[in-house]
C-alpha cells in the first residue's frame, strides 16, 4: 500500500497505473519535495574523504546497513529510474537502478527480502528519481494513432507506471517521499528536446537524507567493464530472466558479483558493433540517444573490447563464482 504524506493514497477504484503515475505527480506533498530537490545542489561523489559508499550500475541492487555503509547511490539514469527504499526502524537501506518495467515485480521481491529483517509491520520509506519526460506529449493514455506503446508512452512512464502499481499491490506500507521522474525531472532545450534534471540519486544511511548526485569512475565500485557487460549478457542468460543483478554481500560489506553468462554471438556482435560510427551506436544501444552523458560511447566500446578478448564466459567466471572484493581499510576495494 502507498502512503502519501502519512495518508494512504486513495487507490481504491484500482485505477490504470497510468494515470496514478499522474495523480501522484500533482500530488501537493510530492510537488513540494520535488521542488525542494530539485533546487538541491547535486553531489558529484567521489571517494577522496572515504566515505563507505555501495554503488548500483543499470540493472544491479544492493542493500546497505547503517553500521557498516555511510551511502548508497546510482547515476547514468535517462529513461531508468533509480529506486530507494529504506526501512524506517532498522535504517536498512536498498537502492536499485531499475531500467524496465519487466524487471520490477520480482526486483522488488529481491530488494525487500534484505530490509524487511522479518518485521511483519516495518514501514518504508520510497524516493524515485529519474526517468524523464521521453514522450512529453503522451503523459495520459490517448489514442495517438498507434498502437505502438513505445512510440505512444516513451519508455519512463510505462517503467514508473509498473513501479506504483507494483508498491501499490504488495502488502507492505511504503511511504513515497521523492517522485522525482517525468515532468519533474524534465528540462528543455530551445529546440523542443526533452533531457533529465538529474541522471542520479545518493542517499545517506544513518539518516535517510536524498541528494541528486552523479559520480566518477572511481565511486562507482569495483570490476565496472565485468558489472557493465552483464547488463546486456542477462537477456540471454535465463538465470537473471525478470531479476536485478546481485552485486553486494549485506553482511559482508563486499562487492559479491554474481555470475553472468555470455554467448559467443554476443562476442561477434560486439566486433561488429565496434566498427559502427559513435551515432550509431547511440541509436542501437540506447533508449534516449540525444540525453546520454559523454561516457556513454567509451564506455560501450570497452565493453565490446572485453567481450571481443574474452568469448568464453568462464573465463570471467570459474565455476559460476561470484567474483568478490572485499574493502580496505584505506577505502580501496582489493579482489579476493
Amino acid at each position: 500500500m502507498i502512503f502519501v504524506d502519512g495518508v494512504p493514497f486513495p487507490l481504491s477504484s484500482s485505477p490504470p497505473a497510468r494515470e496514478a503515475v499522474v495523480a501522484l505527480l500533482d500530488h501537493p506533498y510530492l510537488v513540494s519535495a520535488s521542488d525542494a530537490f530539485r533546487e538541491s545542489t547535486e553531489v558529484n561523489f567521489s571517494e577522496g574523504g572515504r566515505p563507505r559508499c555501495v554503488y548500483v550500475f543499470q540493472r544491479e541492487f544492493a542493500t546497505v546497513d547503517p553500521s557498516l555503509v555511510d551511502f548508497a547511490g546510482t547515476d547514468e539514469a535517462t529513461t531508468c529510474v533509480g529506486l530507494v527504499i529504506r526501512n524506517r526502524r532498522s535504517g536498512r537501506t536498498s537502492v536499485a537502478h531499475l531500467d524496465s518495467p519487466g524487471v520490477v515485480e520480482l526486483g522488488l521481491a529481491q530488494i525487500l527480502s534484505g530490509i524487511s529483517s522479518g518485521d511483519s509491520c516495518a514501514e518504508f520509506d520510497v524516493h524515485i528519481v529519474g526517468a524523464f519526460e521521453d514522450a512529453p506529449t503522451n503523459l495520459v493514455k490517448e489514442n495517438h494513432g498507434t498502437d505502438d506503446p513505445g512510440e505512444r508512452d516513451g519508455y519512463s512512464l510505462p517503467l514508473c507506471a509498473k513501479i506504483v502499481e507494483c508498491l501499490q499491490r504488495r502488502g507492505e506500507n511504503f511511504y513515497i517521499q521523492t517522485l522525482f521522474v517525468l515532468k519533474h525531472n524534465t528540462r528543455m532545450d530551445s529546440e523542443g528536446q526533452t533531457f533529465p534534471i538529474f541522471h542520479g540519486c545518493l542517499v545517506e544511511i544513518s539518516t535517510g537524507t536524498l541528494f541528486p548526485a552523479c559520480f566518477n569512475g572511481s565511486s562507482r565500485g569495483p570490476d565496472e567493464i565485468v558489472r557493465r557487460i552483464r547488463l546486456t549478457a542477462c537477456h540471454d542468460d535465463e538465470t537473471w530472466k525478470g531479476k536485478l543483478l546481485d552485486t553486494y554481500d549485506t553482511e559482508s560489506d563486499e562487492y559479491r558479483v554474481a555470475s553472468c553468462s555470455w554467448s559467443r554471438r554476443q562476442a561477434l556482435m560486439a566486433s561488429s558493433l565496434q566498427l559502427v560510427s559513435d551515432s550509431q551506436l547511440l541509436i542501437y544501444c540506447s533508449t534516449s540517444p540525444s540525453a546520454e552523458g559523454p561516457n556513454f560511447v567509451p564506455n560501450l566500446r570497452r565493453n565490446f573490447d572485453y567481450l571481443i578478448k574474452h568469448p568464453d564466459w568462464r573465463e570471467t567466471f570459474p565455476g559460476r563464482r561470484p567474483r568478490i572484493f572485499k574493502r580496505s581499510d584505506n577505502g580501496n576495494w582489493l579482489r579476493c
